[in-house]
């Protein structure tokens, strides 16, 4: 990374730059007026988690999430086609990157796992009970 390259965005102190990303423009899907079938408004951003220069961590919290628009080779496709303009429509991919760096930088709090009490183990048998006395209550009666 060259000391003159700036980051083209900036999420929770980490970086992404303009080299990093790959921009296609592409004609916008659904309906829409005569011009929309003959300008490419929409972008499609691909952003190689594994091949950034994000830190190893956050790169295999964003591999975990799941997401369907993560690739099985770590590619992350976002496509922005709501907007007419495509600037915009690439200020919104930006944005929509922006987000999911944001929420897998952030640190999952661990979980400590939780007993219940001896009151509250004491009050759902308690309530079982007497759920069972109603129900069997409901019965037909025995002559």
């Amino acid at each position: 990374m060259a000391p003159t390259e700036t980051p083209v965005l900036e999420v929770a102190g980490l970086a992404v730059y303009e080299r990093e990303l790959d921009w296609q423009a592409l004609r916008a899907q659904g309906s829409g007026g005569q011009n929309l079938h003959k300008t490419e408004s929409a972008v499609q951003l691909r952003y190689d988690i594994r091949a950034g220069s994000l830190p190893v961590e956050v790169q295999e919290r964003l591999l975990a999430r799941g997401d369907r628009r993560i690739s099985r080779e770590g590619v992350l496709v976002i496509k922005a086609q709501t907007l007419r303009s495509q600037d915009r429509n690439r200020e919104d991919a930006l944005a929509r990157l922006a987000e999911l760096i944001a929420s897998a930088a952030s640190v999952p709090k661990p979980r400590k796992p939780t007993r219940p009490s001896r009151a509250a183990k004491r009050r759902r048998l308690d309530d079982k009970g007497r759920r069972s006395e109603l129900k069997a209550g409901r019965g037909k009666l025995l002559e």
